[in-house]
């Protein structure tokens, strides 16, 4: 066996004792411990392995002959294929949500034709790749054993059978609820905050109202469990309501300001063409493996750069132009675009044990290329950040930048000064510029026709 010392172990991977990721450089590895041994031989012998992957629904992964950090517990080390960008379901949208629910379900489904069942139901689990939800850990598989209860099925309906019905039908914003909540919304507060129409619907009665009054029942008393059993039939018809009550909830993007925005903009026919050709120009020029395009919207110019074939995170801060941004990639197939919820001003944090076992924003970075389109001003006026942190944070997060300086003459900017005092005397383009330029080099600088705005190319500086 090759010996090779691991250079760190993924903050996120220390609650299962079947085993670990960890990383040898840049390159990430599982080690599979003794303990796991009989469940993993089967899945790979019984075919399950293999069909899962086939269908796109499990990442795959080879064997290898290197050694682990902890070589006297481990069975085997495998290397998944590696995943480009971590996304997490506080940044998804609710068909992001729930898609993922019904991959998961699915999975599990196709699981018990192999004698297999899920022991855990994480969000978490799941990682858009391809533009398609994928499962990601090779390890929540066990053997199936007859009449034995579904143990995932309390993680399953906290993880999203409760978001997505507290998104459907309280309000979208609540799937924020995951930064607070790292093991899915509390069934108690799910059922607290949902509304009472919801008691009258059988599959979320059951779910979540009755789920979270058992709990609460049983929360301080010793329950023995090995005697109660669940047989098969009863077991399929479990994820069959589950996945029809997934299918059931439905949440419709309208009406909100940036969903719209193309409706009201102050943009030229021509000037949008301009700028299109400007982005793809500046693209052909940096030549990016890995685009960030923050502010987004309904995801116009972030296909510019995924229609290149490269990797691009389209974020927005509004649910309802992710939502539609996301729809539309599955209706296209579009493999290269990864649409995900941003507010840029609270981008999300590093949480759970150490603040490490979900990265921060700023830890999956940087990317090569980040586009900054329409934006500034929204965060130099409506938000009151300086210039100057403004640069300083761009700086953090790219190699290259193209970004948009939209001044105070245009319309937009004066439709956010008509609500306010002007406190803004540095927002000029001069200021702009000798901001940026502590931390960028300006390569090209092109006004867009029949606009008052300039499109600027940059390259970071190298210390």
């Amino acid at each position: 066996m090759q010996k090779i010392k691991a250079s760190k172990v993924e903050p996120s991977s220390f609650r299962d004792p079947s085993g670990f990721l960890f990383y040898i450089e840049d390159r990430i590895y599982r080690q599979i411990n003794k303990t796991y041994k009989e469940n993993y031989n089967h899945l790979m012998n019984s075919g399950l392995y293999k069909t899962l992957v086939d269908a796109g629904l499990l990442i795959p992964h080879i064997e290898t002959d290197i050694s682990g950090p902890e070589p006297d517990k481990a069975y085997k080390i495998i290397k998944p294929e590696s995943i480009p960008f971590i996304s997490y379901p506080y940044e998804w949208c609710f068909a992001q949500l729930k898609d993922a629910a019904l991959t998961t379900f699915k999975i599990q489904k196709i699981a018990l034709d192999f004698e297999m069942t899920l022991k855990d139901c994480s969000a978490y689990n799941i990682q858009f790749v391809k533009g398609k939800p994928t499962f990601i850990d090779t390890l929540s598989f066990e053997k199936y054993h007859e009449g034995q209860p579904w143990i995932a099925y309390k993680q399953s309906c906290q993880h999203f059978i409760a978001p997505l019905a507290l998104m459907s039908y309280r309000d979208i914003r609540l799937n924020q609820l995951f930064r607070i909540y790292i093991d899915g919304v509390p069934l108690d507060l799910a059922s607290s905050l949902l509304p009472s129409s919801t008691n009258f619907k059988v599959s979320l009665l059951s779910h979540i109202h009755l789920h979270a009054k058992s709990q609460k029942h049983y929360a301080d008393k010793a329950v023995k469990i090995s005697g109660h059993k669940i047989s098969r039939l009863s077991f399929m018809g479990l994820i069959d309501n589950l996945e029809s009550t997934t299918r059931k909830m439905n949440w419709k993007a309208k009406g909100t300001e940036w969903a719209d925005y193309y409706e009201d903009t102050n943009y030229s026919i021509d000037a949008i063409n301009h700028k299109k050709k400007i982005v793809a120009d500046f693209l052909d020029k940096t030549n990016p493996g890995i685009v960030w395009d923050i502010g987004a919207n309904e995801g116009l110019f972030s296909r510019i750069a995924s229609d290149k074939k490269m990797l691009t995170i389209s974020f927005d801060i509004d649910p309802a132009a992710v939502q539609k941004n996301y729809l539309q990639s599955v209706k296209n197939n579009e493999e290269y675009i990864l649409p995900l919820l941003l507010d840029l001003t609270n981008p999300s944090p590093g949480i759970g044990w150490e603040n490490t076992e979900r990265i921060s924003l700023m830890h999956r970075g940087p990317a090569d290329t980040v586009f900054s389109l329409a934006l500034i001003h929204h965060l130099a006026i409506s938000n009151n950040l300086p210039i100057s942190k403004i640069a300083n944070f761009f700086s953090l997060i790219c190699d290259s930048l193209i970004i948009e300086f939209v001044p105070k003459d245009d319309s937009q900017v004066q439709r956010l000064l008509s609500t306010r005092e002007d406190i803004f005397p540095d927002y000029t383009q001069q200021a702009f510029e000798n901001e940026f330029s502590k931390y960028f080099i300006i390569n090209s600088t092109i006004k867009i026709k029949e606009s008052k705005r300039t499109m600027y190319l940059m390259k970071k500086k190298k210390n």
